[in-house]
């Protein structure tokens, strides 16, 4: 509401507001005041021009020219605003099909927008004009619908846009249904720039419906509107050019007042006015084997595709046990926060996940679901024992909801909680992940959080069930080295005191060294090292791990020299080389590298694993 406020404070939005509000004064007041003035037939004064009686003259029954467009100013707007208001509706419905009928149905949905697209508006209005049959009524219909084209593609745009963001993902784990996903945590993010577009569409809206009137297929007589009065002036207009202009400036008015008035919000708020799929069938996952009760996690031979065909997951396979933190180390394009959304359930098509095995807490992740109680049950063993913690501690929550309410949505859905309930025990959790005055923070919105506290939140968020794993994708990412460190002995002490499994995904190999009880290490979409944390800094043998340790500064490192670097660029997914993928950036690459892919023995993936001896003393990781 205060950046509403503030966009009334600029000149222009304060000039721009004054005259809308004027505009829908008159519109509202003049034909109470001044009906009979414009309705008053004066047969002595037809066709008369400008007068000290009648500042524009009259018409060809003596009507006062001026007091009529003043009253016709209601049926003109009001007639132009349920237009614009089927316009938002319509589009409103067609933009968003898609999030709410899935793939199939979403798809229909927008041919058919992509197709009314294609035709200028100004054909739809007349199409639909004949169809739903001249007057008033049919204009109404004809100009909302030639609208709603263009807000459903703005509909798409925006649902697109947020639909990718983190705090929708955690919505997604959460269990929450489409319908609900869309009112409750699509919509309100994006009302602003609909409001505002439908703002500026009221203007054009205005001039479309005149439009229509003017040419007979809108508004009939006795009824009048601005439109209406220029078409029948107009055969005058040499003779008494007032009779025809005074509609004319109305129209144009009015359409500047609403134009106006949408651009300055759209100034003030920031808002900017604004191929083909692949996808084939998931397979059936293997059977699931009779595991150990320990095992929370197990992925086996994990590929995520996308259409190219690309591959930045190739053949993952690890086991994550009750308590255990396992780290995942490796540059960015790694293929670390992809296995992350795979094992999530969040990859979406086209992309494509297959793996041997992929189950959590002894129940398969994929495979076709055969009936509702079964995917309902998935989503609830999701939504209350599986926890993610996403990068951008400022895009995982919604910025529309508070805090409490957020974390609370979770508990309700699959706990079965009262609304004063998982209130409680969102106040109860953010207390647990040590963020103070927990009760009055909960009823704060993002925004209002540090980078640190969101992301405690966010950790708060993953405990309001009884999770069995928390999957951390780069929780420190923009964070001070000490609330890095907080953030750290926070999962640490979780796991400590609930004996939670942790996946923690970081660029950071120091960072990973501190807590964890294991570290793999992935290079161009596979684990090339598998080894205990308490060894990554003496028992690492792959060179990848070597020079990963090696580019991280410590204060023995000289100051005269230049900070170690990993030669040469990771691989392209698209285009594996063949043998090695880091042979071409290795120092011991030999021609079996080059051409034989290693694969996965004795916890290593390398043809010439090293030993601590075999290294060089260079910081490089080079001989």
């Amino acid at each position: 509401m205060r950046r509403w406020t503030a966009v009334l404070r600029t000149p222009v939005g304060l000039g721009a507001g004054l005259l809308l509000l004027g505009v829908l004064l008159l519109a509202l007041l003049a034909p109470v005041l001044w009906s009979h003035q414009a309705n008053a037939i004066d047969t002595d004064h037809l066709l008369q021009g400008s007068s000290a009686k009648h500042w524009l003259g009259t018409d060809n029954l003596g009507r006062d020219i001026f007091y009529r467009v003043l009253v016709a100013s209601r049926t003109s707007i009001l007639l132009a605003l349920l237009a614009t208001a089927i316009a938002v509706v319509t589009g409103l419905a067609l933009g968003s099909a898609p999030a709410i009928l899935g793939k199939r149905g979403g798809r229909v949905a927008t041919t058919v927008v992509n197709i009314a697209v294609s035709f200028p508006g100004l054909l739809l209005a007349l199409f639909f004009a004949v169809v739903f049959g001249v007057g008033a009524k049919g204009a109404v219909l004809a100009i909302g619908f030639a609208g709603a084209p263009s807000f459903a593609r703005l509909t798409q745009t925006l649902i697109a846009g947020i639909a990718a963001r983190d705090f929708v993902a955690a919505a997604r784990i959460a269990g929450v249904g489409r319908f609900r996903m869309l009112v409750r945590h699509i919509l309100p993010n994006v009302a602003e720039p609909l409001v505002v577009n439908a703002t500026i569409g009221a203007g054009g809206t205005l001039l479309a419906f005149a439009g229509l009137s003017f040419i007979g297929l809108g508004v009939q007589p006795p009824a009048y509107d601005w439109g209406r009065m220029l078409g029948e002036s107009l055969s005058g207009i040499y003779v008494h050019p007032a009779a025809a202009l005074a509609p004319g400036v109305a129209v144009v008015v009015a359409g500047l007042a609403f134009n106006l008035f949408g651009e300055a919000v759209a100034k003030g708020l920031g808002v900017q006015v604004p191929r083909a799929t692949w996808s084939r069938p998931t397979p059936e996952a293997a059977p699931a084997r009779d595991t150990d009760p320990d095992e929370v996690l197990v992925v086996q031979d994990l590929e995520v595709s996308f259409p190219g065909p690309v591959t930045p997951v190739r053949g993952v396979s690890f086991t994550i046990h009750k308590g255990e933190i396992v780290g995942v180390v490796g540059e960015s394009g790694s293929g670390k926060s992809l296995t992350a959304l795979a094992v999530a359930q969040l990859i979406e098509p086209p992309g494509l996940v297959q793996a041997t095995e992929l189950s959590f807490l002894g129940a398969p992740l994929l495979g076709s679901i055969a009936d509702r109680s079964t995917a309902a049950a998935r989503r609830r063993l999701l939504g209350s024992s599986f926890a993610m913690v996403f990068q951008d501690p400022m895009t995982s929550f919604n910025p529309a909801k508070r805090i409490g309410v957020q974390l609370a949505e979770g508990a309700r859905e699959h706990q079965g909680l009262s609304r004063r309930a998982a209130a409680s025990r969102a106040i109860d959790r953010l207390r647990a992940v040590r963020v103070p005055a927990a009760e009055r923070r909960a009823r704060q919105y993002p925004h209002e959080f540090s980078g640190g506290m969101r992301q405690r939140a966010m950790i708060g968020m993953g405990l309001m069930g009884a999770p069995a794993l928390i999957v951390a994708d780069e929780p420190t990412t923009a964070l001070d080295v000490t609330v890095q460190r907080q953030v750290l002995r926070l999962l640490e002490t979780i796991r400590t005191e609930d004996d939670v499994a942790v996946l923690l995904i970081s660029h950071d190999i120091s960072v990973v060294a501190q807590i964890c009880d294991r570290v793999l290490v992935m290079y161009a979409g596979r684990i090339v090292e598998d080894l205990p944390a308490a060894d990554l800094a003496t028992a690492a043998r792959h060179p990848y791990t070597r020079a990963l340790l090696a580019a991280v500064p410590d204060l023995d490192t000289p100051l005269g020299e230049p900070l170690a670097v990993i030669p040469g660029r990771p691989v392209d997914p698209a285009h594996w080389p063949v043998g090695c993928a880091f042979a071409a950036r290795c120092a011991f690459a030999s021609e079996r590298c080059r051409t034989e892919d290693p694969v996965l023995v004795d916890q290593v993936a390398c043809w010439h694993p090293q030993s601590q001896t075999e290294y060089s003393s260079v910081r490089t990781g080079q001989p």
